[in-house]
């Protein structure tokens, strides 16, 4: 059964992998530099070709999650090469990807056998059912964003903390890993998660007095030096000057306040709406496991404390508080094994027990509809695939120039979609001539039009029918729609006598619009 449970983790990150390969502007900074390091290498030779040099971002990121993720695809994308599997660059993308979700997946693993460890085997078996059929964690756990980098070792320090006998007392060196792994991920991938570091010393400190404050402060400096040691090494040897990524962000962030320029949320949202939306059916559960054990009010005060300090933010998004999510489905687990324990002689005991089976069973077709939603929302991966499709190489038309439109960049026509343009991989077979792949940005429609400029395609944001300049000069080959709502129709509900659950697609259906014109010039 363990071995079922943990396959049931890996397999539902992969899937989200494989229905949703395309990425979002969030991820580009680490899936192409990812993409660089597997097609230049790390020497200086290769290095001016980076793409972080033309796109750097609001702020520098950090090369060090890239890097590690690239090497660890890189004997993956050979052995594919090896077996004939590999048809294209984008395959790379979906490989790195995988690999990403592979390895958040070993420590959502760890974090079950822990649990079923501390909390009773049953209590395993929840976590991975609420785990994998909650949508965010699952469908982002393959995703390049710096959060779900960070997730791995914050992760790690979980299992740490979960991972020993019902009683016992979490040992002295765990105490240090754990920190270390939290000042790891701090320093290097995501500095919010100094946030919950600091509850979590002050517990150890004040609470359980398992170290003394000169001990807990040796263990944060030392690793605090070894983590910034090495983000500065990389990360100035890949931006060209010296550098400490995340400091950089807290400085763009929160001392000049840059991040409310991408919107603030009440003091709340966190409570009100993001968790809701992580946890689903955990929610409650989680409330209850609260409230019934001591040893999950121990494990869940830093993460209480943690949404507390982060919800003074202005600046409030989902990815935030991701590193809760693990340790609330812990306290929902355990809630969940002790409802189904409960007599079943009277009617409160047999609602206690359907009531955790029922919550795991509303999580399925919400988290379907879910990412039936995303896989739709990606109209630039979409897009750029298209184009393949409609110009395959073995055409007579002449060497494509197609110009990427912003929007298309920012939903997923990522380095690897570029197809027929170099670099290749090194073990992989190059192609003769070479496509141009354009992203030059606030281009108007006279700059494409003109007479002698290069372009050949376009993937537009901008419909020929809305623009005469693109009507008299461009016509369509393709056209990707993408998703807008959920649309229900309740005249159709009301009416309907019985047959509700053989009409459900009658009632219930996904909007689209057209996002993204694929134009060949006439």
């Amino acid at each position: 059964m363990s071995v079922v449970l943990d396959a049931l983790i890996f397999a539902t990150g992969w899937a989200h992998v494989v229905l949703a390969p395309y990425t979002k502007v969030e991820e580009s900074f680490n899936i192409h530099a990812t993409h660089d390091v597997l097609m230049y290498g790390v020497g200086s030779s290769g290095l001016q070709n980076f793409d972080h040099f033309v796109f750097p971002g609001a702020v520098p990121r950090t090369f060090v999650g890239s890097v590690i993720l690239a090497w660890l695809t890189g004997p993956v994308v050979r052995a594919t090469i090896l077996m004939g599997y590999m048809s294209n660059k984008f395959d790379i993308q979906l490989l790195a990807r995988l690999v990403l979700a592979s390895l958040n997946a070993w420590t959502l693993s760890l974090i079950r056998r822990g649990t079923s460890r501390r909390y009773g085997r049953s209590a395993g078996i929840f976590f991975a059912l609420l785990t994998c059929t909650q949508f965010h964690y699952p469908f982002w756990m393959g995703r390049t964003i710096p959060n779900m980098f960070a997730t791995i070792p914050v992760n790690l320090s979980t299992y740490l903390f979960v991972n020993r006998g019902p009683s016992n007392r979490v040992s002295n060196r765990n105490l240090r890993k754990a920190i270390s792994l939290l000042v790891f991920a701090a320093v290097v991938f995501r500095a919010e998660v100094a946030l919950l570091l600091g509850p979590l010393a002050l517990q150890i400190l004040l609470f359980s007095r398992r170290m003394s404050f000169s001990s807990l402060l040796k263990v944060g400096i030392v690793s605090g030096f070894l983590s910034l040691a090495l983000t500065a090494t990389v990360d100035s040897y890949f931006w060209g000057y010296p550098l400490w990524p995340e400091f950089s962000g807290i400085y763009f962030n929160v001392i000049e306040g840059k991040s409310a320029e991408w919107g603030t949320s009440p003091p709340l949202t966190y409570v009100t709406s993001y968790l809701p939306k992580l946890l689903l059916g955990s929610l409650p559960l989680a409330v209850v496991g609260f409230v019934i054990d001591p040893r999950i009010r121990a494990l869940l005060l830093p993460s209480l404390s943690f949404i507390a300090l982060i919800s003074c933010l202005g600046h409030k998004e989902w990815r935030f508080i991701i590193y809760v999510v693990p340790a609330l489905n812990v306290a929902a687990a355990k809630a969940a094994r002790w409802m189904v324990s409960l007599p079943k002689n009277n009617l409160i005991g047999r609602l206690c027990f359907l009531f955790p089976i029922g919550l795991v069973l509303v999580n399925i077709p919400a988290t379907l509809l879910l990412t039936q939603a995303s896989v739709a929302n990606y109209p630039g991966g979409q897009a750029l695939s298209l184009f393949h499709q409609l110009y395959p190489r073995d055409t007579t038309f002449p060497t494509p120039h197609v110009h990427i439109s912003n929007l298309a960049a920012q939903t997923g026509a990522t380095l690897f979609l570029h197809l027929n343009a170099p670099p290749y991989y090194p073990a992989g077979p190059a192609l003769p001539a070479s496509w141009v792949y354009n992203k030059t940005e606030n281009l108007s429609p006279a700059a494409f039009s003109v007479s002698g400029a290069p372009f050949t395609h376009l993937i537009s944001e901008l419909s020929p029918a809305a623009d005469a300049t693109l009507g008299s000069h461009w016509k369509v080959a393709g056209v990707v729609a993408g998703f807008d709502r959920w649309a229900v129709d309740w005249v159709l509900i009301k009416g309907d006598k019985g047959g509700l659950l053989r009409r459900v697609t009658e009632v219930l259906w996904m909007e689209k619009t057209d996002k993204l014109w694929i134009l060949e010039r006439k």
